[in-house]
């Protein structure tokens, strides 16, 4: 058995890891299970995994605490996807625990083990069972047992990878939509390859990467969250000490919510919406000296917000080619996810300052979000991902900045065209978030695209080919027949009396086919004001707001 190994194992591994994924993507993205050709789980985790192969074959001769700092920074910017977020959260996790390491034995991987499963259930706000964090942490318990039978690095790697097998079955029990569906989780697979490739290549069978073209895809998020608190307080601490800021995270999670806390060995920034933010601020000095304070009493602001948010004008935005924006120095700047020129040029007309090519089968990874953060010329920026597979990317733009930067949880574009709508110029970055939330849920989207697989999804067997229609992002209904599909859409946005609906159609869509849907909600829907807009997006036909 191989006891320890360098940093030039842990990049061998790494490397030989990452050709793995991307040998076996296909496979894991059969796995999922929701039929939208949104991009999949295998591609999300290959691309992530990529990110890290440039900076690693640059690397010179370093040890285990280097190489694993150069994988968690690689993988931190290039996640895409709630899978390759996760991923890239088990690997800033690992790195934490080698980073005082030159060489490590199989004691030291289970404890970076543990270390990476934490990390990884730390970050999200719901973590569910039956997925990756269910299997990493299974795998973390067998390695931590495993290290006490026999501390070599084989020996440990192999019993996790043995565990990890041995849990991926129950994913299926433990998920009932896996139930439903008879597969087990696409990312456990996932996670399970790159332990078999991790420890082949410790034996000296390198996965060499395939010959093949990286494509991008999107993939699936956390569910977002409701605000039931009065005071909004953020902060940013200079780390002191040696409190353990996980303990501090749980403490806010018990006494508040709307929680964003981002931690590096530098600082801890803290979003919490509380009833007590002295009690939140006295804890929190435990960690270390204020760089920042700020609370607002956000029950005094609510009357004046909602108004001003149901108020706001409805979108009528012409097509138009997309203009370049200069902007000058401000304290408010927003970023919006968009794809399709139509699309992109309605932000960029109400006010989007920086537009990221994505969503769909163009999944942006967090440092392309990141960039256009930072190329947007304020203070303070607004994030729009504008699809729910982006959201938990483009949150992990917190703390990679100086600037404050806020997520607001858009599923889809009509709901950030919505949100964009109700902020009104010279809004403080607190008043602009709240109003945007309130406006955004207000939306109705509806959606019409192709299944990409065979499925069985909350209960539709759906056929590969067919027509799929989404309301609020769960299948409404799904037709060979596209115009008895919209004519359903239509009747169901008449049955809930509503007042406006704008209908985007994609770039496949003629303009006749277009005018064609718009008579059709104009007959269902007698009391709305129905208005088209040429959105130019790929793969959904059509995108409909409903207000």
């Amino acid at each position: 058995m191989i006891r320890k190994i360098d940093g030039a194992a842990l990049k061998t591994m790494t490397l030989s890891a990452a050709a793995a994924v991307e040998r076996d993507k296909q496979r894991i993205n059969d796995l999922n299970v929701f039929p939208v050709p949104d991009g999949d789980t295998g591609t999300n985790m290959s691309l992530t995994l990529g990110a890290s192969v440039d900076v690693l074959n640059n690397a010179k001769n370093a040890g285990v605490g280097k190489i694993g700092e150069l994988i968690a920074g690689a993988l931190l910017r290039g996640a895409r996807g709630n899978s390759g977020v996760i991923t890239s959260l088990l690997c800033r996790g690992f790195s934490r625990g080698v980073k005082a390491l030159d060489e490590m034995d199989g004691a030291d991987l289970a404890a970076a083990m543990k270390l990476s499963s934490e990390t990884a259930y730390n970050a999200v706000m719901k973590p569910a069972e039956g997925t990756i964090l269910t299997v990493s942490r299974l795998a973390a318990e067998k390695a931590a047992v495993a290290a006490e039978e026999d501390p070599s690095f084989e020996y440990v790697l192999e019993q996790a990878l043995l565990e990890a097998k041995r849990a991926l079955p129950e994913t299926m029990e433990q998920n009932p939509v896996l139930k439903k569906a008879g597969v087990v989780d696409a990312g456990a697979v996932g996670y399970t390859v790159i332990l078999e490739a991790a420890l082949q290549a410790l034996r000296g069978k390198i996965t060499d990467a395939p010959a093949a073209s990286r494509e991008k895809a999107d993939f699936s998020s956390f569910s977002t969250e409701e605000i039931n608190f009065t005071y909004c307080t953020e902060f940013i601490i200079e780390r002191e000490g040696s409190a353990d800021p996980f303990l501090f995270r749980d403490f806010l999670n018990g006494i508040g919510d709307s929680l964003v806390f981002v931690e590096d060995d530098e600082i801890i920034k803290v979003h919490v919406h509380t009833n007590d933010p002295g009690q939140v601020l006295h804890e929190a000095i435990k960690h270390g000296a204020f760089s920042m304070v700020k609370i607002e009493n956000m029950r005094l602001q609510h009357t004046a917000k909602i108004n001003a948010a149901e108020s706001a004008p409805s979108p009528a935005p012409a097509p138009a080619p997309i203009p370049a924006r200069t902007e000058p120095d401000k304290d408010l700047g927003f970023v919006a996810v968009c794809s399709g020129e139509g699309l992109c040029s309605a932000l960029l007309q109400i006010g989007v300052d920086s537009i990221v090519q994505g969503g769909q089968t163009m999944n942006p990874s967090t440092q392309d979000i990141l960039n256009a953060i930072e190329s947007t010329p304020s203070s303070a920026v607004i994030v729009l991902p504008n699809n729910k597979n982006i959201i938990l990317a483009a949150q992990q733009c917190v703390g990679l900045t100086d600037k404050d930067v806020r997520v607001i949880p858009t599923t889809s574009i009509p709901e950030g065209i919505s949100a964009m709508i109700s902020v009104n110029p010279g809004m403080k970055v607190d008043d602009a978030e709240e109003t945007m939330k309130a406006s955004a849920a207000c939306v109705r989207t509806m959606e019409v695209t192709y299944a990409a697989r065979d499925a069985q999804f909350d209960g539709w067997d759906i056929k590969q080919g067919d027509y799929l229609a989404l309301d609020c992002g769960k299948p409404f209904g799904m037709d060979p027949d596209l115009d008895s599909l919209l004519g359903s859409l239509a009747k169901s946005a008449g049955d809930s009396d509503c007042e406006y609906i704008c209908i985007y159609y994609g770039q496949d869509v003629t303009a006749d086919q277009a005018e064609h849907t718009k008579a059709l909600f104009e007959s269902a829907c007698p009391n709305a004001e129905v208005n088209l807009v040429d959105g130019g997006q790929p793969v959904y036909c059509y995108m409909i707001s409903v207000e």
